[in-house]
């Protein structure tokens, strides 16, 4: 049975770092102004801009010119890998 856990905790682990990566990669890809129609720049404007509007519903992210809702997103991701990691470790040990 703690495999099965293990397991599953390894999937949503890579899920959400391939998701740190989407976005990270929306953020630099958003400096150089980008072609709209370009089928790279669609997708991870349709995977980022949901996460983007969520925190900027709640939170004002943009100061002085820079947006820093990319950056809250990743360390609330990292936090989230976080507390997966260790109530995985508490309830499979």
């Amino acid at each position: 049975m703690s495999e099965l856990i293990l397991g599953l905790e390894n999937i949503v682990l890579g899920l959400i770092n391939i998701y740190i990566w989407v976005i990270i990669i929306a953020a630099l890809i958003s400096w150089v102004n980008p072609d709209p129609r370009n089928q790279l720049v669609v997708i991870l404007r349709r995977l980022s801009d949901p996460a983007y509007q969520l925190v900027r519903r709640y939170i004002p992210t943009v100061f002085n010119g820079i947006d820093l809702a990319p950056l809250l997103i990743v360390i609330s991701l990292q936090v989230l890998m976080l507390f997966i990691q260790v109530g995985i470790q508490k309830l499979v040990f």
